[in-house]
C-alpha cells in the first residue's frame, strides 16, 4: 500500500479505511462531501493536509481538522507516467534534430518535494506531442539533462559540437530544448560559436512543466519545430510565447533577448529592439531582415568554433560595492571581467584602484549597463572618463549576459589581448544594436 508523503494522523485515517494513493474516496468534511482520488503528498508540505484530485481535474487540500470521515469507493492505481507510443514519421518532411538539455520543458512534478524535476527526454517530448509528426521527420538526442542554472561554458562547448554534428549530417534545422533560467546565455554563446550556420537553430523552453494544465511546453516546441523546418532563416534564435495567451510566439535573436519575468509565459523579450518575427496560426511572419538558409553551402565543411574560457567573471555594481571582489576574481585566475555598471556605465570611485590593478595584470575589463534599456556612454560624467582612462572597454547596448558569453568565447579562441579588446567592441553577430554609443 503506497501512502507517499503521508504520516501521522492522516496516515492512520487512510490505513483504517484501507486507502492508498490512487484510490477513489469520499471524504466527509465539516462543509460537505468531497469525492475524488487520493494523490501523493509532498514531503515538504503540511503533513495535516489530505490531497484529493476532484472530478474536475483540480487538486484540493483538506485539513485534518475538517475531516469527519473517509470511505473507500474503489481501489485504483497510483498515479504514474507512461510515455505514449511514437507517432508515425513521414520521411518526405523536413528533417529536424531535437537536442535535449533538460529544463522545465523536459520536467514533471516531483511528488516527493512538490517541485519539478528533469524527467522527460527529448524522445519522450516527441512522443507526447504527436503534432510534430505532421511538421517534420524528427530525430532526438539527449546532450545532457540538467537544470539550466547548472550550465557552464563547458556545456556550451559540448552543445555547440552536437549542433555542428547535426549540421554536417544534413538536418534542415535544429531545435534545442533548454531550461529558461539561462537560455539567453546559451543562445548568445551558440551565436558566436556557430557563426555562418546554414540552417536555423532554435532554442525553446517552457515556463510551466509539461504535466501542468497551463503548460506552454507543447505550443513552444511545436512553434520551434515549425520555424526550424520551414523558415528561410539561418542563425541562432529563441522561440517563446509573445503574450500570456497561446495565440502568438515570438522569434528572438539569440543575442538580443533576455528573460524578464520569473514565471510568465511571455518572460522572454527582445531588448532595445523588436522581435525578428512571429509564429501565429501556424504561419511564420518574419518582420526583420535576417540571413536566409545557405541552400548551396557544403555543410560538411562547416567549421564550429566551440572553445569557451571559464576564466571570465560577471560582476554587478551596487551601492557599497566591495571592490575587493575584483581582486578576488583576478587572483583566482580570471583573464576577463564584465562589469555590469550603473546607469551609463559607472562604478564607485572606491573601486578604481582595484580595477587599475586588474588592468595592470592584463585582465580585459568590459563595461555594460545594468539598465534594461539604453546604451553605455562613458564620456558624459567624469567617473566614466576615469574608467576609460584606466582601460575599461565600453560595450554600447550589448546585454551583460551576451558580453559574458562573448568574452568567454573570444578568450577560448586564443586571440591576443589586443584582438579580443577590438572584437569586443565590434558587432560580430548583431549583439550591438543601433545606438552604438561607445565613446
Amino acid at each position: 500500500m503506497s501512502l507517499q508523503g503521508y504520516k501521522g494522523r492522516l496516515k492512520d485515517i487512510l490505513l483504517q479505511a484501507n486507502c492508498s494513493v490512487g484510490d477513489d474516496v469520499v471524504v466527509d468534511t465539516d462543509s460537505g462531501i468531497i469525492e475524488g482520488i487520493v494523490m501523493p503528498r509532498y514531503q515538504y508540505g503540511d503533513e495535516n493536509n489530505l490531497v484529493i484530485k476532484m472530478k474536475n481535474g483540480y487538486n484540493i487540500g483538506i485539513s485534518y481538522e475538517r475531516i469527519k470521515g473517509l470511505k473507500l469507493v474503489n481501489k485504483g492505481k497510483e498515479p504514474s507516467f507512461t510515455v505514449p507510443p511514437k507517432p508515425t514519421t513521414k520521411s518526405a518532411l523536413p528533417k529536424i534534430l531535437i537536442l535535449g538539455t533538460g529544463g522545465t520543458i523536459a520536467s514533471r512534478i516531483d511528488y516527493r518535494t512538490g517541485g519539478v524535476k528533469a524527467a522527460l527526454t527529448s524522445e519522450e517530448l516527441y512522443h507526447l506531442v504527436p503534432e510534430l509528426s505532421e511538421i517534420a521527420d524528427i530525430e532526438t538526442k539527449v546532450v545532457f539533462n540538467i537544470y539550466s542554472e547548472n550550465m557552464t561554458p563547458k556545456h556550451w562547448s559540448e552543445l555547440a559540437s552536437a549542433v555542428a554534428d547535426g549540421i554536417k549530417r544534413g538536418y534542415d534545422g535544429i531545435v534545442i530544448t533548454h531550461g529558461t533560467d539561462t537560455m539567453h546565455y546559451t543562445s548568445a554563446a551558440l551565436s558566436f560559436a556557430l557563426q555562418g550556420t546554414p540552417i536555423p537553430i532554435a532554442l525553446v523552453g517552457s515556463q510551466r512543466s509539461s504535466d501542468r494544465p497551463s503548460s506552454d511546453s507543447a505550443i513552444n516546441l511545436i512553434g520551434a519545430v515549425r520555424f526550424a523546418s520551414s523558415a528561410d532563416a539561418s542563425g541562432v534564435f529563441v522561440i517563446m510565447h509573445q503574450g500570456p495567451g497561446d495565440e502568438k510566439l515570438a522569434i528572438h535573436s539569440g543575442v538580443r533577448v533576455r528573460k524578464l519575468h520569473t514565471s510568465r509565459r511571455d518572460a522572454f523579450k527582445s531588448v532595445d529592439t523588436e522581435p525578428l518575427g512571429f509564429i501565429e496560426e501556424n504561419k511564420i511572419l518574419i518582420s526583420k531582415q535576417i540571413a536566409g538558409r545557405g541552400k548551396n553551402v557544403d555543410v560538411r565543411s562547416f567549421n564550429v568554433k566551440n572553445n569557451f574560457s571559464d576564466e571570465v567573471s560577471l560582476l554587478k555594481i551596487y551601492p557599497g560595492f566591495d571592490s575587493s571582489l575584483i581582486s578576488k576574481v583576478v587572483d583566482s585566475g580570471a583573464k576577463g571581467l564584465v562589469l555590469e555598471g550603473t546607469g551609463l556605465g559607472h562604478t564607485p570611485s572606491s573601486s578604481f584602484e582595484e580595477i587599475r590593478r586588474a588592468a595592470g595584470k592584463g585582465v580585459i575589463i568590459c563595461m555594460t549597463s545594468q539598465c534594461i534599456y539604453g546604451s553605455v556612454r562613458m564620456t558624459v560624467y567624469e567617473t566614466g572618463r576615469d574608467l576609460l582612462h584606466i582601460g575599461v572597454i565600453p560595450l554600447g547596448d550589448m546585454l551583460s549576459e551576451v558580453a559574458y558569453a562573448k568574452l568567454s568565447w573570444l578568450l577560448g579562441q586564443g586571440y591576443e589581448k589586443k584582438e579580443v579588446e577590438e572584437m569586443m567592441k565590434s558587432n560580430l553577430v548583431g549583439e550591438i544594436g543601433g545606438r552604438r554609443l561607445l565613446w
